[in-house]
């Protein structure tokens, strides 16, 4: 564009102008801001963000370019204002149109580039000869090299971490890879991760039987196949120390309803408290959580709480609303934010909205359930889900303290 500009002005001076008067009259244009705006106006910057953002918002794009693959209803669910704040969702979708887009390589930024290396190079010339000078005038100069003396003492601003530099350049690869809870991971997340593990060595951590993304894996095969052929090995942890085998066998029985063909690891331990279910009804859940607190000393408790309730039971306990919920002394968590972690005691409420709030409401449950260490109470609206029939069913009356008081008799393994 900028060449066709500079013939038209040779043109209009009515003389021949040869390759370096075109590129310097180039170069001339390229100051003036109306020209600069005008070419930015017919040929506009196309970021990821402005990509997915417009693509996402302009239904009348959305819908054919995704008719192959969605019906006209899920395309119709994608659709969102222009104004609508970013997602964790999108970050893949983000990563994927700048893998589209590519880098811009065109002479500017060209140009840019080697003017750049040529500044780089310069300062460290001089920070090189500054720290020769130095070395000589303290008779160092046999002792320490003078590139090494040089970096020691050059001020690079602030302290970047790995992550920090990694953010700071997509092209950031990795000799290997730690993947935690990767059963959330969506196909696009893979393709993400995968650009940044170019000899696709992992470690890849999760539970199909945790997944609580609709995205997230329905078998290991079906993520990781499409980018490490056969070449992945998988291993099973039978064994669980975590949890109490009382605690296990109600998580047992949640998993075999929503995912029969998952079997949890078998416990190696008892608990000292049978888990117990309470009923809302009956039931003060913040004496209640205050009682379960006392029991364990200084150890910690979670309320787990359905998505739509977390801020209602979150106000019960007003030293749980912090920065960080962890440095309260009972701690109110969704069972997305309580992934990973776990706690003494657990009180789970209302599992039947747990079981409701999405299609993955069984696997949120097993999740809540498996995040206790020693005692496990959860307090529900009626009925009791029949998932969770092992849990015997206590009020707060003189009967169920009795019955805590004088305990079946256990025969321990």
């Amino acid at each position: 564009m900028l060449d066709a500009l500079a013939r038209d002005e040779a043109d209009r001076l009515d003389r021949p102008m040869d390759a370096a008067d075109l590129r310097y009259a180039a170069r001339g244009l390229w100051q003036h801001r109306s020209v600069r705006d005008a070419l930015d106006a017919l040929w506009p910057e196309l970021t990821p963000q402005r990509l997915i953002g417009e693509l996402l918002s302009d239904e009348e794009r959305l819908r054919p370019a995704a008719s192959p693959y969605l019906s006209e209803e899920e395309s119709g669910a994608l659709a969102r204002p222009r104004t609508a704040p970013w997602t964790l969702g999108d970050v893949p979708l983000l990563d994927e149109a700048a893998e589209l887009l590519g880098e811009d390589e065109t002479a500017a930024a060209v140009a840019h580039r080697s003017a750049e290396r040529r500044r780089r190079a310069e300062e460290r010339a001089e920070e090189e000869l500054y720290a020769r000078e130095v070395l000589t005038v303290n008779e160092l100069g046999d002792v320490m090299d003078v590139a090494a003396f040089a970096d020691r003492n050059r001020d690079t601003g602030a302290h970047l971490t790995t992550a920090d530099r990694a953010a700071r350049d997509r092209r950031w690869a990795y000799g290997h890879v730690v993947v935690d809870e990767a059963q959330e991971l969506s196909a696009m997340a893979w393709r993400m991760v995968m650009r940044r593990v170019p000899t696709r060595s992992l470690t890849v951590v999760g539970d199909i039987a945790q997944t609580g993304s609709a995205a997230g894996a329905r078998s290991w095969g079906e993520m990781l196949e499409p980018h490490v052929g056969g070449r992945w090995r998988e291993e099973r942890l039978l064994v669980n120390y975590r949890t109490p085998a009382e605690i296990m066998e109600v998580a047992a029985d949640v998993l075999k309803a929503v995912m029969p063909e998952q079997s949890p690891p078998e416990s190696v331990r008892y608990g000292d408290t049978p888990p117990r279910a309470v009923s809302a009804s009956e039931t003060d859940l913040r004496g209640l959580a205050e009682s379960e607190l006392a029991a364990i000393g200084d150890g910690r408790l979670a309320v787990i709480a359905p998505d739509a309730r977390h801020a209602e039971i979150a106000a019960l306990f007003p030293d749980s609303d912090g920065d960080d919920p962890l440095d309260a002394p009972i701690a109110v968590f969704t069972v997305r934010s309580s992934k990973g972690l776990e706690f003494d005691a657990v009180v789970v409420v209302d599992p039947g909205a747990i079981l409701r709030q999405s299609a993955k409401g069984g696997q949120d449950l097993y999740v809540a359930i498996t995040r206790a260490t020693r005692r496990l109470t959860v307090v529900y609206e009626s009925p009791l889900p029949e998932m969770l029939s092992k849990l015997t069913p206590r009020m707060d009356t003189a009967v169920g303290r009795l019955a805590e008081a004088f305990p079946s008799p256990r025969h321990d393994a």
